[in-house]
C-alpha cells in the first residue's frame, strides 16, 4: 500500500493539524493559579479529555463551543476555583485562538496538489472557519459535529462522511483518513473499513494528552510523526 494509492486525504483538524493540546492549556489559563501549583499539563489535558469526552456522549446535538462553555465551568468546580459565565464562554469561544502547528499550512499546500482535502470535525462550523484561516487552503468538503448532530467516535460521523464522499463519485478505497486520535478517528475508522494515517503528534511522549486512552487493538495503515513526515515519505514514492 501506497499513499500515491489515494485520491482523497480525509482529515481531523484538531489534534492533528491544529495544537490543540497547547491551545487549550493556554486558554484555560485565567483558571491558573495558586489552587493549581504542581498540577501538571499532562493532568490538566486528562480532566479536559474526561469532561468533554462525556459530554459530547450526553449531549451530542450540543454544537462544540456550547458544550467547551460547560467544560470550562465542570473543570472548574472541580478544581474549586471561581469563575464567571463569561470565563466560561471565553473558553468555549477559544478555538480560532488555538495554533497550527508549525508544519500544517506547508503540508496542506503541498498535499492539496495531489489529493482533494476534506475535514472530519468534532467542532462548529464558526469555530472551524477560524481555524482554516491558520491552515491557508480551502478544503473541498467540510464535515462537522454541528453538521452531523453527533460527536466522534460516534460511527455516523464517518458514515456520514463516507457517504457524501460516495455521492461525489469517490468509493471508500479512494480516501486515506489521517487522523492524531487514536480514540476518536482511528478506532472507528477502523470498524467501518477505512484505511488511515496516524500523525503521532505526541510521539515520545507518555499518556494520551486530550483524548482518552485508545480501545485495544487499534490499528493504522501509515505512520508519522508530523504532517512534514507524511509529505516526505509522499515525495519519496513519487522520487521511487
Amino acid at each position: 500500500m501506497r499513499l500515491t494509492d489515494f485520491k482523497i486525504l480525509t482529515f481531523d483538524c484538531y489534534g492533528t493539524l491544529i495544537d490543540w493540546e497547547t491551545g487549550i492549556v493556554n486558554a484555560l489559563r485565567p483558571l491558573f493559579g495558586s489552587e493549581l501549583v504542581g498540577r501538571s499539563r499532562d493532568d490538566i489535558l486528562a480532566a479536559f479529555a474526561r469532561h468533554e469526552t462525556a459530554q459530547e456522549a450526553e449531549t451530542p446535538e450540543m454544537i462544540y463551543s456550547e458544550l467547551l462553555t460547560l467544560v470550562h465551568r465542570l473543570l472548574a468546580k472541580e478544581w474549586g476555583i471561581a469563575a464567571t459565565a463569561a470565563d466560561h464562554r471565553a473558553f468555549g469561544g477559544s478555538v480560532g485562538n488555538w495554533p497550527a502547528f508549525h508544519d500544517s499550512a506547508a503540508a496542506l499546500a503541498y498535499l492539496k496538489q495531489f489529493y482533494k482535502l476534506v475535514i472530519l470535525s468534532n467542532v462548529d462550523r464558526a469555530s472551524f472557519a477560524q481555524s482554516q484561516k491558520r491552515l491557508g487552503v480551502t478544503f473541498d468538503m467540510v464535515y462537522t459535529a454541528e453538521d452531523i448532530g453527533s460527536y466522534k467516535p460516534d460511527l455516523k460521523n464517518f458514515r456520514t462522511m463516507i457517504d457524501g464522499l460516495q455521492r461525489s463519485g469517490h468509493p471508500m478505497r479512494d480516501i486515506l483518513h489521517t487522523a492524531q486520535s487514536l480514540f476518536h478517528d482511528h478506532a472507528p475508522a477502523n470498524a467501518v473499513g477505512l484505511r488511515s494515517a496516524w500523525i503521532d503528534r505526541r510521539s515520545g511522549v507518555a499518556g494520551s494528552g486530550a483524548t482518552p486512552p485508545p480501545p485495544e487493538g487499534v490499528r493504522w495503515d501509515f505512520h508519522f510523526a508530523s504532517m512534514a513526515e507524511l509529505v516526505e515519505a509522499h515525495r519519496a514514492e513519487l522520487r521511487g
